[in-house]
């Protein structure tokens, strides 16, 4: 039996000496690390912050302190520490506890998160109704330096510095290595400086120069600048100082002694603090050490080896984008792109190793990437924007003022899109379609195998203003593809199949169970029409209109949210063409939150599997 069974909330924690920390934060590693391994996650950004949740659970008084893990993909250890030993098992598993902060989960989760770079500005409201409502508990954020990179986080920095607001914000940085010296003479001048005598000496120096006639502040100010050029010179805090913080590190974020020992010291001040702490992505687990991308997000795997459990032949949706771009810029220079901090995951990384000059990573800032984009397209480039369809909704007035308004050639590459399962509501694509279908001069289009998405982005891509392609999460279908990519008429559908009881009219990867479930129903004597719509924006209206009026029956299918989606679209047609007298089912997401699950399950709780396809077909005909 380890330390980490004894441990059930925070206060058990304060119980252990400093030398047990040291033991308790290897059972965590080594608990994440079996879990993940079998349930998949976020694994190396998680084993990174194992001392620093140890040190702020051990040194503050949570729930009343209140903490916020931006993007909440390193809160593993605080799950631990927090009341769900017991039910980590069911890490990102249907009904089981969220791989990211979640309100509902626990009063230590104070804020939902599970995109990044807002941790600041929430902090902010925190420290700001707790002033207003007489309180004293301390508030913290803990932000890693990717979402550091994002513009709201300095939003939240300049408001919070001009406020003078008792927040404290831990920069983790786990991108810089840790100079033996360096750091040890730096977290030795971090414990003097933060220390009760160095700040009661500052404090009377500065009340004694301000006490002194004429000649007081002029040498504050020369101290002050004494200070600032010293402490210039051996840290990088000069630009938080400058936007109001009390700067202080960098550190050693896997001493725990250290973090203690600094954590103690700035909770009793009441300014602004941004303490900077050094971390290694994957601490503790070799393999994840060695190659922190690839185990940044993580099937099932071999702890021994760090090897996927199950392999597969078939590539990914975001391999086929990837392999496809290459071939496609190969023989075009215009071709560039341009991923927000997830070259691996929108499979871009190829692309990077093969024209580095016509690729760029611009960090986890949507809204530049997409005004960055319009400005190469305002001068003849090919931009292809790849981001999950979740983050782009962070660019919505970009998408639509700096490339739908000038008809620029941007090509959206919006990977993730649908049910994407384990991560939960924060990241599944359920919204592009109505969010993008309304925008002027945009063309919106959802291959239903891989074939036809390398197809489709040649389309986009030479497409002569802004497009938008989505597809899903996953492994491809398995077709044979053609060997070059074609261009498609744009607006035109796909006849899958004939017939006259009633029309499946669906988009994307919902085509193909469509056409399952029609064989099925054949088989019982109905005749069903498949189509494939292509095209979310502009629809086929030929076709459409064509096979409502032959069957009078029409079901639209969409892994989408049907407010506003593929099937409101189709009824606003049926509308405007005043065919009134159909019987027509829509189906796709119910206007709620999907939790997180394996895609299989929430598709069948969702009702957008095959069997469900066909029983609404069942229903429909029975009407």
């Amino acid at each position: 039996m380890g330390l980490l069974d004894s441990i059930n909330l925070p206060d058990d924690l304060k119980r252990l000496s400093r030398d047990q920390l040291h033991e308790i934060a290897e059972e965590i590693r080594e608990r994440i690390i079996d879990v993940v391994s079998k349930n998949g996650g976020h694994l190396a950004s998680n084993l990174g912050v194992v001392e620093l949740t140890i040190a702020i659970h051990y040194v503050f008084d949570l729930p009343k302190d209140k903490v916020i893990w931006d993007v909440g993909h390193q809160a593993y250890a605080h799950k631990l520490l927090t009341g769900r030993k017991d039910s980590f098992s069911t890490l990102r598993q249907y009904n089981g506890i969220s791989g990211f902060p979640r309100r509902e989960e626990s009063p230590y989760d104070i804020f939902g998160t599970g995109h990044s770079s807002t941790s600041i500005s929430a902090a902010l409201g925190l420290a700001e109704a707790r002033d207003r409502k007489g309180e004293t508990h301390k508030v913290l954020a803990v932000i890693g330096d990717g979402a550091m990179t994002a513009g709201i986080a300095f939003e939240g920095l300049n408001q919070t510095g001009h406020l003078k607001k008792d927040i404290i914000v831990i920069l983790n940085d786990n991108e810089m290595s840790i100079s033996p010296n360096v750091g040890a003479l730096s977290s030795y001048l971090n414990r003097i400086l933060t220390g009760d005598i160095s700040t009661r000496i500052r404090k009377k120096t500065e009340s004694l120069l301000k006490s002194i006639p004429m000649v007081g502040e002029p040498m504050l100010k020369v101290a002050k600048l004494a200070e600032d050029t010293i402490k210039g010179l051996i840290t990088p805090g000069m630009l938080f100082e400058e936007l109001g913080f009390e700067y202080i590190g960098p550190i050693d974020g896997h001493r725990v002694d250290i973090l203690i020992d600094t954590f103690e010291n700035i909770k009793k001040w009441n300014s602004p603090i941004l303490i900077h702490v050094l971390t290694k992505k994957g601490k503790g687990y070799k393999p994840a050490e060695d190659n922190p991308s690839r185990y940044h997000g993580v099937s099932p795997f071999v702890v021994e080896t760090g090897e996927p459990r199950k392999r597969h032949n078939l590539p990914s949706y975001s391999e086929v984008f990837g392999d496809t771009l290459i071939k496609l810029a190969k023989k075009d220079s215009r071709i560039i792109g341009i991923t927000a901090a997830m070259p691996e995951g929108t499979g871009l990384d190829r692309f990077a190793k093969i024209f580095p000059e016509r690729f760029f990573d611009v960090g986890i800032a949507e809204q530049h990437a997409v005004t960055f984009a319009a400005g190469l397209s305002a001068e003849g480039m090919l931009p292809v924007v790849a981001i999950y369809s979740t983050f782009l909704q962070r660019a919505y007035d970009q998408v639509l003022h700096d490339v739908c308004l000038q008809n620029l050639s941007v090509t959206f590459a919006m990977d993730r899109a649908g049910i994407v399962g384990d991560d939960g509501p924060t990241h599944n694509g359920l919204f592009d379609i109505a969010y993008l279908r309304h925008l002027p001069n945009m063309i919106v289009m959802a291959p239903k195998d891989e074939d036809e998405l390398q197809h489709m982005l040649k389309t986009a891509i030479l497409h002569e203003g802004p497009t938008a392609l989505r597809y899903p999460r996953g492994l491809a279908v398995g077709v044979t593809m053609d060997e070059e990519p074609k261009t498609l008429e744009i607006g035109r559908a796909e006849m899958l199949k004939d017939g006259s009881d009633a029309v499946i009219i669906a988009i994307g990867n919902m085509v193909i169970p469509s056409l399952e479930a029609s064989r099925i129903l054949e088989a019982e004597g109905i005749s069903v029409a498949v189509i494939n719509a292509r095209f979310v924006k502009p629809l086929d209206k030929e076709v459409i209109l064509n096979f409502a009026r032959k069957t009078g029956k029409v079901i639209t299918v969409e892994e989408h949210a049907l407010e506003g989606g593929f099937g409101s679209a189709v009824l606003e047609l049926l509308a405007d063409n005043h065919m009134n007298n159909l019987v027509v089912k829509r189906m796709g997401l119910e206007n709620c939150l999907i939790p997180h699950g394996s895609q299989a399950i929430l598709r069948e709780k969702c009702g957008l599997n095959v069997e469900c396809i066909a029983d609404t077909v069942r229903s429909l005909l029975a009407v």
